[in-house]
Formats: structure tokens, sequence, C-alpha cells
């Protein structure tokens, strides 16, 4: 049994609850002054139509599209004019509130993170890198992590294995080092372990049915340190 190196982490549902999802009002709302932005007043009924449109190609097709394919689609079917398209989302993702980021799960983090493992935040999300890092710090655990893989900044989400390539690039050490820690159970502890990450699912009840035996299953982030240690003692 390989010794954990890295944690890679999750964040709704494992580090934080869940956050708003922008819609078209927001959106137009958002943009409407930024320089040489032009939003036509049926903007917000676009994006919502086009936001609907994806979200059922995608569940039919297994993906997730991201903002900023549906923030550029929306513009072409309204005729909006959105010149600089990584401006605007950021002046989306400021003015929407993320995610809550969990107190004790926060305090279990900076635990496991002073007993000297390297943490990599290892997420799906539209939001950019910039947001999520004032999340982080406004919590007390940016300085915890050693990066951050987002799928909105890769193009590519879990539990596609590029995307866990890309984890084990940033954690720079084999696959089999690093502990990957979510909630969801293709996403953070199939995909992971078919890629040959051990995994632990964060999962309140039941463990679920079809899950492979080697994947651990806790309640929440608090019982990791518990799960480590007894890791560490099977492999002894």
């Amino acid at each position: 049994m390989a010794q954990v190196r890295v944690l890679a982490l999750d964040f709704v549902g494992t580090l934080a609850g869940h956050g708003p999802s922008p819609d078209g009002r927001l959106v137009a709302q958002a943009l409407s002054d930024l320089p040489g932005t032009v939003i036509p007043d049926d903007f917000p009924t676009r994006f919502d139509a086009v936001a609907h449109r994806l979200g059922e190609s995608d569940h039919a097709r297994g993906v997730r599209s991201t903002f900023a394919t549906r923030l550029r689609r929306a513009a072409q079917d309204c005729g909006a004019g959105i010149p600089d398209l990584r401006l605007a989302m950021d002046a989306v993702f400021a003015a929407l509130p993320d995610a809550r980021i969990d107190a004790d799960a926060a305090s279990a983090l900076r635990n496991l993170h002073a007993t000297g493992l390297r943490c990599v935040l290892a997420s799906n999300t539209d939001r950019p890198e910039r947001v999520r890092l004032q999340t982080l710090a406004g919590s007390g655990i940016a300085d915890c992590f050693d990066a951050l893989v987002l799928s909105g900044t890769l193009g590519i989400r879990k539990p596609d294995r590029r995307f866990y390539a890309a984890v084990t690039e940033a954690a720079a050490c084999p696959p089999e080092d690093i502990l990957f820690v979510g909630d969801n159970p293709e996403n953070d502890a199939v995909g992971p372990h078919a890629y040959g990450m051990p995994s632990v699912l964060v999962r309140p009840g039941p463990r679920p049915a079809g899950l492979p035996s080697a994947i651990a299953t806790i309640s929440h982030l608090r019982e990791l340190a518990a799960h480590l240690n007894n890791r560490k003692s099977r492999a002894g």
C-alpha cells in the first residue's frame, strides 16, 4: 500500500455546500457596465433558453458544458457583443456568491495539512481560479493548497481521465501516492480509482451499491484523519 503524500480534494459537497448558479438576469446585470459590451434586452431570456438546451444535450451525452460555452452561445443567439469573454466571466462570478465552506471541514483540512500532507483542489466548477482562491482565503485555507485543478480552467471535467492526469501533474507525484476525496461516487471515487488513485467517498448514510470494495467511505471530512491513521496501521 503506497504512502499518501497528497490529498486531492473536491470542493462542493466535500469542503463546502452548494453555491448559486448564474441565470440570465444576473449575467446581464453583471455585464451591462463592461466597456465595449452590448447586451440586448432579450439577453436574459436567450441565456436561460440556451442554458436549458445545453443542459438537456449535456445530460444525454453524460457531460456538462462550461459556463463560457453557455455565455458564447447566448451571445451568438441574440447578437450580444462580448469582446472579452474572460473579463465577462470574472464580472459574472464576482457578482455571484460562491458556496460557503463548512467550518468543520476547513478545520479538518488545516489539521491534515499541518501533518505535512500537500493538497490539491480538484473541482468541477465554472468559477474562475481567482474567485475560488478568494473563497478559500476567506475561510483561512488558501495556503493549504499547492495547486487548483478546476474544470472551467482546463476545459475538461471529471470523470474524464485527462482531469485526473492534470491532478497528477499538479501533485508532482504518482497517482498511487494521491488520495482523492470527494462526495460524487463517479467523479471522486470510481473515476480516480480507475486511474490508479486511492479514493475516499464523503457520503453520509448507506454505502452506495456497487461501489468498489477498495474505496472507503466517510460521512464528513473530519473523519479523514482517522481513515489515514487506519491506512497506515494496515500498511505497517
